[in-house]
């Protein structure tokens, strides 16, 4: 079932409401799937961030800090049946924005409720403690309280899904934010923002200013902002971090990778062939979690590469609303481009192209932005395509000759957000898990999260983590309190007395 898109023309969405932006600026929406504007959302300003941030002020300070945890708890309830109940809505929204495809976009939506009942229960889970301490007479308690206005800068390949981790623990945390969408998939999050308006959440709570990467800047800096939640590459990330040091933001930051999927000998090559193509080839290698270093023994190599290369070429591509299809495009004509750049030096630097390598072209859509899956045989791990982020379908395939080797390449990146191990070997499954430095590690399976389980990275994959039952920390800020049960202060110059 198609649903049509609410409204050409997205506003900015402040205090509660639809808002025009201060210079009265908009810019275009493409469908990558045709090249062709399907919206224009509003460009906002230093004054547009300057209202967004001041009404998320005025929340925090005002009928939001009245909330009690169950009040926050009960809201985070119905949005995410209201999210269920617009889920195709949703999801279609996001395929015209960044061209993944539908079933996958319906997955993220259609789980969102679940998402949202988790963050309701951390909303009710006790954030303190009572502490011992040295000196009689005195107690001391922890009490955990919201950091106050977060600026939450979300990336273009999932938007929803990864703005909702960012919200739920906000809003069970008892923040308010001030969201920037990245400027290719923005009239998804404004949709969001209405729908949480709907499901009862107070004007201000939850702001969206959408505009180029000037926005996102203006909100990193300002002084009004007390947090940013961000997701996207490293290099932005870095600038943010510089940026936020001079006002002491706190901070997470979820950035790139360059994940191995480990391939011992004695894997199960079937189902192993799968996740790697799951990895690498779902979203159109467009996750930051992707497995784009595809580490195989040596003993098995010529056969794996074989077979992925002939499953490569039988991926269907085409048009990401139907549901044969198996691979979308790429989100914009500068990801596009800077995938068949890299493809480009891969073969330049010695990479042998065994399937894949360039651009594809779908009959019903000639304009699309659709790029073959493409497995690179002979990487060495010291190559541009094995140490950068690609953020496409492209697959590096490097050799090791045992486990210590696999350990030592695995490791030798400066990112460190997942990984992947395939063996029986019970034993060397958990060694190697052990060994390797990522955030998230998958045995005999990849690219599986869920609310309960922490992600984030090591390394230059970012800062902190996201979901699990330690994510609403990162939310809050500890209050130590003192209490003196009755001695007084008897000496002013004695701390022990």
């Amino acid at each position: 079932m198609t649903h049509p898109i609410p409204s050409t023309r997205y506003d900015l969405y402040i205090d509660g409401a639809a808002t025009a932006p201060a210079s009265g600026q908009y810019f275009e929406v493409t469908d990558p799937t045709t090249r062709l504007a399907f919206a224009e959302a509003a460009r906002a300003d230093r004054s547009d961030v300057d209202r967004a941030v001041a009404s998320a002020r005025r929340a925090f300070e005002g009928e939001w800090a009245t909330w009690r945890a169950a009040d926050r708890a009960a809201f985070l309830i119905r949005f995410g049946q209201l999210i269920g109940e617009h889920a195709e809505e949703l999801a279609e929204l996001q395929v015209r924005e960044n061209g993944k495809l539908m079933r996958e976009m319906l997955g993220q939506t259609k789980t969102m409720p679940e998402y949202f009942t988790y963050y309701a229960g951390l909303a009710q889970q006790p954030t303190g403690v009572t502490t011992p301490v040295h000196l009689t007479a005195m107690m001391n308690y922890t009490v955990r309280e919201p950091i106050g206005v977060v600026a939450a800068i979300t990336p273009w390949n999932s938007p929803l899904m990864l703005l909702a981790y960012k919200v739920g623990c906000a809003i069970a945390a008892g923040c308010t934010l001030v969201v920037k969408p990245s400027e290719i998939t923005p009239v998804s999050t404004v949709r969001f923002a209405e729908l949480a308006t709907e499901a009862g959440l107070p004007a201000g709570v939850f702001n969206v200013v959408t505009g180029l990467g000037d926005v996102g800047a203006e909100l990193t800096r300002h002084p009004g902002v007390d947090k940013i939640a961000f997701t996207g590459s490293t290099a932005t990330g870095q600038a943010i971090a510089a940026t936020a040091a001079t006002t002491m933001k706190r901070l997470s930051l979820e950035l790139g990778g360059k994940s191995p999927n480990i391939l011992f000998e004695d894997a199960d090559i079937d189902s192993a062939l799968n996740g790697i193509m799951a990895g690498i080839f779902g979203a159109s290698g467009q996750t930051c979690m992707a497995g784009s270093r595809v580490l195989v023994q040596e003993s098995i190599y010529d056969r794996v590469v074989d077979e992925l290369a002939r499953r490569a070429e039988a991926i269907r591509i085409g048009d990401p609303r139907l549901p044969e299809t198996q691979m979308g495009t790429v989100a914009s004509e500068a990801q596009y481009d800077k995938v068949l750049h890299y493809i480009g030096i891969a073969r330049d630097e010695g990479a042998r192209v065994v399937a894949g390598g360039g651009a594809a072209t779908v009959d019903s859509l000639p304009d699309g932005l659709f790029i073959r899956p493409t497995v690179l045989a002979d990487v060495d791990n010291a190559m541009t395509i094995a140490r950068e982020e690609v953020f496409g379908p492209v697959a590096a395939m490097i050799t090791f000759r045992d486990e210590d080797d696999a350990v030592r390449i695995a490791n030798d990146t400066d990112f460190g957000l997942a990984a992947g191990i395939w063996t029986k070997d019970v034993a060397r499954a958990h060694r190697v898990a052990s060994r390797v430095r990522a955030g998230t590690v998958w045995i005999n399976n990849y690219r599986k999260s869920g609310y309960s389980t922490p992600f984030g990275g090591f390394g230059m994959s970012g800062l902190g983590r996201e979901n699990g039952p330690d994510s609403l920390d990162a939310y809050t800020e500890v209050k130590s309190v003192w209490v003196d049960l009755g001695q007084g202060v008897k000496d002013p110059f004695d701390p022990r007395a």
